[in-house]
């Protein structure tokens, strides 16, 4: 993904992360920046607002903290194995995304806008501020609904095992030609 993005005219995230102190206290983590930082993948831009690369995550030393700063120099594929990838993807008016499959357990939460799943059955639903999607490594596709606003969503994506069909045949990541997205690891 690129590295400078002209940002969306939506509102700015900060992101805060907790951690303890060495009695235990709850404190905010003072090493990485709470400002969001965007990456642009096409008709879309990108925040990694958090990710984690182990299950169980473990919070000693500040371990996932450490791993989702690298994460934050080298952005991951749509999934990490074995973890968690916490994403905001703001859409540019009117646009749509290729069609792709993860190899994941998604949910989507519209925070902005109105935004319309699209499955390759030909099934469409328009979703709305509030609304949330279970995505179940089916294919799809998103349409920004408005040709004149900006639209938000909040994607929370854990690995999955690949579908696998009745005849044994497996669907794999297919990212659908997604420009500056990363196939997962």
């Amino acid at each position: 993904m690129a590295s400078y993005v002209k940002p969306s005219p939506l509102p700015p995230i900060n992101r805060y992360i907790t951690t303890n102190s060495e009695t235990g206290t709850a404190l905010l983590d003072a090493t990485i920046s709470n400002t969001a930082s965007w990456t642009s993948a096409g008709v879309a831009n990108f925040f990694l607002g958090y990710c984690t690369s182990a299950n169980p995550v473990s919070f000693k030393a500040d371990a996932d903290i450490k791993a989702y700063s690298k994460y934050l120099a080298e952005p991951p594929g749509l999934v990490v194995p074995n973890g968690t990838v916490l994403r905001v993807v703001d859409m540019m008016p009117g646009e749509l995304s290729p069609m792709h499959r993860t190899t994941s357990l998604d949910y989507g939460v519209v925070l902005e806008g109105e935004v319309e799943l699209i499955l390759d059955g030909g099934e469409k639903r328009v979703m709305k501020r509030g609304d949330i999607c279970v995505q179940r490594g089916t294919n799809h596709a998103w349409r920004n609904c408005s040709n004149t606003e900006w639209s938000r969503m909040l994607y929370v994506l854990t690995e999955a095992s690949p579908v696998e069909l009745e005849d044994g045949n497996k669907l794999e990541e297919d990212l659908g030609g997604m420009v500056g997205v990363r196939k997962s690891a």
